[in-house]
């Protein structure tokens, strides 16, 4: 029985009689009731649940009914007394149904179906099973329990985004070959595990790796985006991502490898594009591996083409940099020979106003612009050519204007316009303007010679030389013959007494009046205003002018053949199935052949050389174009041409020293003799270079020290011979005064070496390329003469020699010479008049060096005839105390050699037994004295005797004049004494 009001149950109990007689009432009608009717409840269920959640949604909504429930008949009370018609639960049935029902109302019916755990919808998607409902039955024990019947329930798990994307595979990889385009080179796939299908699907793919020619679509499939080159790369890494629906990423990318398979392409094979060459290391293979792939193409016939690019390089290759006159000696030409455009230096500085390549590298060259001229002082070249003569160049020239470019010219300097002779450029032709001397016969001759040529205006360095013989001149471009294609005649010059005008870059003339606003130099001239015309654009080197000599082919050859070039050697299994031919330079070379094997064979033997010592650094380009012929002309294949360079290193730096006596003191006589001074009389030349090594290691230390860091590098420094071409002999201070003083040479000696000397009064050059060894000879043969040396107490000079015209310069050497002034004989009774001549006054605190101050208070003094009476017979009592001393110190020095021999060695005694002293003029006057003091104090402790005035100088002056010698013996024998003999001197 059950209580159901809204009052509570004490106020009940306090109304008991009241309850009891309703309680009789209800237990008569109870009495009367029974449970008859089964639960109701709906015979389809649909229910949606999401996954990892556990309510479920159904539809309809699961109540119960039972027609058995009471009437309510009070909102307020209801008192209840039996179970019928109330639900009591709801059963499912089915296996490992995840789910439970729950009543929540038992008196309405209404309940709920919820999941017992967290439901996965990928592993079941839907789940059916059947449910029932039931009463609570009769009675308190609920006997007669009521069934529904059973309703089938439906319920779908909703699926959550909850995988990402997985490959199937842990990577993709795929072969193209290179050239061709794919629709579709692979497939990736990737798959997700949500049930859903939206989660499930995959909606998108996409590359990762940036910058690549690929794509994929959204199905998976890649494909190229450009045609595919095997040369350029040889794998594609891609990383791809895959994208489902929901957008979630996968969560793990893949790699994909597409390897590019190269085509049968026709080219050469094994080419290395960076060749380096060591300087000094002789022929150096190109191609060492290469061979021709022609893809199984019958071929009929090869030919290739290399060609080695060195026209940046100098005057278009590789030559050596010296002079233009000694690379003529070196040539083999004849003496004779005009530089006209040297490198600027104190004996030729007419080129110092024009803009140069600034290198010492390779060749210096000279720029004019259109502005510039110069002119060679007078004296350089003769002006007039005698017959027959030769002109040669470096000339590197473009298109210029329609206007004539002077590059020599030699016209009257004042007073009128006359070209005596001229070698310009115009539209393209070279033309050499040569009017002849006035003579008898006023007959027309030739007077312009003209030859057109592209060389003039290609922009490229070449080398012309022109060989005049009158009436026939002969011209040579880069070592080829070529004849004038237009000969003019004119009459011979009229006599005059006018000078002429050597210049280069213009022509000198007289001003008609019209300015010219590009001209560079103008200066006055007597007798009118003159000025420069005709100005040269481009670039000059080397120009050379030899009167009455002519060069021969082999001498032209020289001139021009370059220091490198490229070279082979034929195997001799090969050597008759292929041809070779070179440029005269040999830039390029020509190959052809008809057999692949022999044709790579020879290829292989290709190689560079440089012959020179010291190489010009840099780049040079190279190429070989290859031409095939096949029997099948329509499938014959086509050779790319192969491209590369060949660097060559910079070589080591040689530093030239020079050493030797820099500083001796000769006498006044030896000046003024006929031989003179000899300047440099020990001079060495030495050239080294300086390497970096590894330092030595222990052997058990020498594993890993590739890795240590500590391993320092040794800088070896070793010497080299080389050759040098110029040394210089330059007076420090005033310049040599040509009236009293000279530098002077063996010529005969010079001209034995091949070297050229050239003097002014800076001082003396030696020029010409020959060894260190004989440059130093020659050096030794300078001598310096000076007539007036009363005046004269030193002379300073300054030797520099260099190697490759300035590429390379030695040190500074300067060598001072003192002049040691001795008295006249005619002046002085006896030698002890000449003692003041190698010491000081004692007030004096130092005395030069070369004694100058020392002749002029000679020179000063003047001594009574009384008073030299009394110094001789000081001089005899001075003269006795030193041979007294001597004595003694001789005495001192036996017993000392005693003690040495006992063993008792006394460190204070000097062993002069075979030292012989003499004066040194060097010395300052502090040094004498102080030496003299020490040997005065040596006699005091031996004889208990004090010489305090007496020095080294007068002692051996007072016994030159008691052995009575000749009076110009004395003078010799007084020379003599200024200089150490250290022959048998000990240290």
């Amino acid at each position: 029985m059950r209580l159901r009001g809204n009052n509570p149950f004490a106020s009940v109990v306090g109304q008991v009689p009241v309850l009891l007689l309703v309680l009789g009432l209800l237990s008569a009608v109870e009495a009367a009731k029974v449970n008859k009717h089964k639960p109701w409840i709906e015979t389809t269920y649909h229910g949606i649940v999401t996954e990892n959640d556990d309510k479920v949604l159904l539809d309809p909504p699961l109540i119960a009914l039972d027609k058995d429930a009471p009437l309510r008949y009070a909102e307020s009370f209801e008192v209840t007394l039996t179970k019928e018609g109330e639900i009591c639960g709801f059963r499912i049935h089915g296996q490992n149904v995840p789910f439970e029902a729950v009543v929540l109302d038992k008196s309405t019916g209404e309940g709920v179906i919820r999941a017992k755990d967290k439901l996965d919808c990928e592993l079941q998607k839907e789940h059916t099973f059947t449910i029932q409902a039931y009463d609570c039955g009769e009675g308190p024990d609920g006997a007669n329990m009521k069934k529904s019947h059973k309703a089938t329930v439906h319920i779908q798990v909703n699926d959550i985004n909850e995988y990402s994307p997985v490959f199937k595979e842990k990577s993709y990889k795929a072969t193209v070959i290179e050239g061709k385009t794919y629709d579709s080179i692979l497939k990736v796939e990737a798959v997700d595990a949500d049930c859903s299908f939206q989660f499930s699907q995959i909606c998108n793919y996409e590359i990762v790796t940036p910058d690549v020619p690929f794509t994929v679509d959204k199905d998976g499939y890649i494909k190229n985006t450009e045609k595919l080159n095997y040369g350029k790369e040889r794998m594609y890494k891609l990383t791809v991502t895959a994208y489902d629906c929901g957008k979630n990423r996968a969560s793990e990318d893949v790699l994909v490898k597409i390897s590019v398979k190269p085509t049968c392409k026709p080219g050469w094979q094994g080419f290395n594009k960076r060749i380096e060459y060591e300087p000094g290391t002789g022929s150096l293979a190109l191609f060492p591996s290469m061979h021709l792939e022609t893809c199984d193409e019958p071929i009929t016939s090869i030919q290739a083409s290399i060609e080695l690019e060195t026209n940046h390089i100098g005057k278009g290759c590789d030559r050596d940099t010296y002079s233009e006159k000694s690379l003529h000696k070196l040539c083999g030409a004849s003496s004779g020979t005009v530089e006209l455009l040297p490198a600027p230096s104190s004996s030729a500085n007419w080129t110092v106003g024009l803009p140069t390549d600034n290198g010492h590298d390779s060749d210096q060259v000279f720029e004019f612009n259109g502005t510039q001229a110069i002119k060679v002082p007078e004296g350089v070249a003769s002006t007039s050519l005698k017959e027959p003569f030769t002109i040669s160049v470096w000339m590197r020239h473009g298109p210029g204007a329609h206007e004539k470019e002077t590059i020599l010219c030699n016209s009257d300097k004042t007073d009128m316009n006359r070209h005596h002779y001229s070698l310009y450029v115009h539209n393209c032709r070279l033309i050499l303007l040569l009017r002849q001397e006035p003579s008898e016969a006023e007959n027309y001759k030739p007077a312009e010679f003209h030859w057109k040529l592209d060389q003039v205006c290609d922009k490229e360095w070449h080398h012309y030389v022109l060989n005049v013989e009158f009436p026939t001149v002969s011209l040579f471009v880069d070592g080829t013959t070529f004849e004038p294609f237009l000969v003019t005649e004119d009459y011979p010059l009229h006599a005059s007494k006018i000078d002429t005008q050597l210049t280069i870059g213009g022509c000198w003339q007289e001003n008609s009046g019209h300015d010219n606003d590009t001209e560079a130099v103008s200066e006055p001239a007597p007798g009118g205003n003159a000025r420069m015309a005709q100005f040269f654009r481009g670039n000059l080197a080397g120009l050379m002018i030899r009167s009455g000599k002519l060069e021969n082919k082999k001498v032209i050859d020289c001139l021009y053949t370059c220091k490198e070039g490229l070279d082979v050697q034929l195997p001799e299994e090969v050597a008759s199935a292929v041809k070779v031919e070179f440029n005269p330079n040999q830039s390029s070379l020509t190959v052809e052949g008809d057999d692949i094997d022999a044709f790579d064979k020879v290829m292989q033997h290709i190689s560079y050389l440089n012959s020179r010592q010291f190489p010009t650094p840099g780049i040079r380009h190279l190429r070989v174009s290859t031409t095939v012929k096949c029997f099948n002309e329509e499938t014959c294949v086509s050779v790319p041409d192969a491209e590369g360079y060949v660097m060559v290193l910079q070589p080591e730096e040689p530093k030239i020293s020079l050493s030797g006596i820099d500083h001796f003191a000769r006498g006044a006589t030896e000046f003024e003799s006929q031989e003179g001074v000899t300047l440099f009389p020990e001079l060495r030349i030495v050239s080294t270079i300086t390497r970096e090594v590894e330092a030595d290691a222990e052997p058990e230390a020498v594993e890993g020290a590739e890795d240590d860091p500590t391993v320092q590098e040794t800088v070896v420094s070793e010497e080299i011979m080389h050759n040098l071409d110029t040394c210089e002999v330059t007076a420090v201070g005033d310049e040599l005064d040509g009236e009293h003083e000279s530098l002077e040479m063996d010529l005969a000696q010079l001209q034995q070496r091949g070297l050229e000397m050239s003097s002014s009064n800076l001082g003396l050059v030696i020029t010409g390329v020959n060894t260190m060894a004989n440059y130093e000879q020659v050096l030794h043969l300078i001598r310096y003469k000076n007539w007036h040396t009363e005046a004269l107490f030193d002379r300073k000079f300054k030797l520099v020699c260099s190697e490759l015209n300035g590429r390379y310069i030695s040190n500074d050497f300067k060598v001072e010479v003192n002049v040691i002034h001795t008295a006249n004989p005619m002046e002085h009774a006896n030698n002890a008049m000449v003692q003041p001549n190698f010491i000081n006054p004692i007030h004096h605190s130092s005395v030069d060096l070369s004694g100058h101050n020392l002749v002029n208070a000679h020179q000063a003094s003047v001594v009574p005839s009384a008073a030299t009476i009394v110094i001789v017979v000081c001089v005899s009592f001075l003269v006795f105390m030193i041979v007294l001393g001597v004595f003694r110190i001789r005495a001192a020095h036996q017993r000392t050699m005693r003690d040495t021999e006992s063993g008792k060695e006394n460190e204070m005694d000097w062993d002069d037994s075979a030292l012989t002293i003499t004066v040194n003029p060097m010395e300052t006057y502090e040094d004498q004295h102080s030496s003299e003091e020490e040997e005065e104090e040596e006699e005091e402790s031996e004889d208990g005797e004090e010489e305090d005035d007496i020095t080294s100088a007068e002692s051996e002056s007072s016994e030159d004049e008691d052995g009575a010698e000749p009076e110009d013996q004395q003078a010799a024998s007084r020379q003599q004494q200024l200089e150490w003999d250290d022959s048998t001197l000990t240290y």
